[in-house]
């Protein structure tokens, strides 16, 4: 079974945009923000939002708002619109070779969406993991 392209794009843009599908969601009304989170390993299907995550000090989740200011939607692909910037490590290190898109700020809550990195990012003293608009993708189909 596969899902239509109107039905990705609606799904897409109600958890990203907080858009309402008609006759599905139509009250949905619940702005707010998901976080991007990084990982150090594959949280896979089966993990949580704290599956692998970084360990850097100074390592937090970056909110980015349920709107089309925060991310882009076009079926079946959404993308962060603006920069997203972590805060620079200000002590230990962590590979970092996946992300996150996550419902809380910090804990275990639901975990969205993952992905691996086009490269692992090396994170030490003074580093600060960045994406840059458009760089974070996910895809469903």
């Amino acid at each position: 079974m596969t899902m239509a392209n109107t039905a990705e794009d609606a799904v897409l843009k109600a958890i990203f945009t907080n858009t309402s599908w008609a006759l599905i969601s139509d009250a949905l009304g619940v702005a707010g923000s998901l976080y991007i989170s990084l990982h150090t390993a594959d949280p896979g299907e089966a993990g949580t939002a704290v599956t692998s995550e970084a360990t850097y000090t100074s390592y937090a989740r970056v909110a980015v708002a349920r709107s089309a200011g925060g991310w882009t939607v076009s079926a079946p692909t959404v993308s962060n619109t603006a920069l997203i910037q972590f805060p620079q490590c200000t002590g230990g290190t962590n590979t970092i070779t996946h992300f996150g898109i996550v419902a809380t700020s910090a804990g275990a809550g639901a975990l969205y969406f993952s992905g691996a990195l086009s490269s692992s990012l090396a994170v030490s003293n003074g580093i600060q993991p960045q994406f840059a608009p458009g760089a974070l993708t996910v895809t469903v189909d």
